[in-house]
């Protein structure tokens, strides 16, 4: 790549995500015209049009969108790094709030804030634990942790933990008293543990999949909680058959109080993520948390 094709990716994201001309030439401090024939230069160079220009705004082809989501991650890593960089040469400071669900907040924030923290001493952070998705500009958050796949596309997303999966586990005693299921489709005859979603109200439909075939059940059952925990117990006491995330019933696996079925049928999906709103001016302290944070 040579030293300006960079440079013309990054004015062409700008664009596209500013959805004007006008507006992107005033943050990255150039002129109109200048940027404009910025953008027009790697449409040749490509030779595919990448922007809908009208009178009122500007639009993405579908090459456009294509060329955003391959430029978007690959951009905001370098500005992160860079942030990261630029925040060793100051005093970090200040409060840091981050809405999470409990167990990330427990098993993967915790330990990195508490170094955090103790390194240097004018970061201050808050952790606010909670199930449903909160407004991270209303509610005044700087970022939040959240299943990768649940996060709006308009938001930066950084790994921070591994992949996980879905498992569906029963009690032994629940097994001694039913057969266990051999695919999916065996779960209409089995008492399960429906799952009420904190955001929507909704009910999870129970998420399968092999040799690419995605599988989706609707689950039927005496008891229905929006709590993890109490669905955990539930199933311990033999109620019925759960379907949780893995890093929640790992520990119980091992110990053999809950047994999982329909393994081949649980595939892998993006774990825990570190989000916050694409447009976020990075302080020298989230700089740090972020690098801290990410998954290696």
């Amino acid at each position: 790549m040579k030293r300006d094709e960079l440079g013309d990716l990054v004015a062409f994201l700008t664009v596209a995500e500013e959805r004007s001309f006008t507006r992107a030439a005033a943050q990255l401090g150039t002129s109109q015209s200048s940027l404009s024939h910025t953008v027009r230069r790697l449409e040749e160079r490509m030779g595919v049009r990448l922007l809908t220009r009208t009178t009122r705004n500007v639009v993405p082809t579908e090459a456009g969108e294509q060329m955003m989501e391959t430029l978007r991650p690959a951009i905001n890593d370098i500005r992160s790094r860079i942030d990261a960089l630029s925040a060793m040469r100051q005093r970090p400071g200040g409060t840091i709030r981050i809405t999470s669900s409990r167990l990330p907040a427990q098993a993967i924030l915790m330990p990195k804030v508490k170094r955090l923290m103790a390194d240097y001493p004018d970061i201050n952070v808050e952790i606010s634990v909670e199930q449903k998705f909160v407004d991270l500009v209303s509610e005044r958050f700087d970022a939040g942790v959240r299943l990768g796949e649940s996060i709006e596309k308009d938001m930066i997303a950084v790994r921070i933990g591994p992949e996980l999966r879905m498992m569906v586990v029963g009690a032994p005693d629940y097994f001694a008293r039913n057969p266990k299921p051999q695919t999916p489709y065996d779960l209409t005859g089995h008492n399960c543990i429906n799952l009420r979603l904190p955001t929507l109200g909704g009910l999870y439909a129970w998420e399968f999949e092999r040799d690419g075939r995605p599988v989706n059940v609707r689950v039927d059952g005496q008891f229905i909680c929006n709590d993890v925990p109490m669905i955990i117990d539930a199933a311990l006491d033999g109620l019925g058959l759960a379907c949780l995330p893995e890093d929640h019933l790992a520990p119980l696996v091992a110990k053999g109080s809950l047994v999982p079925v329909l393994e081949e049928w649980c595939t892998p999906f993006p774990g825990y993520h570190l989000y916050y709103p694409s447009r976020r001016l990075a302080s020298p302290a989230f700089a740090l948390l972020v690098e801290a944070l990410r998954y290696r």
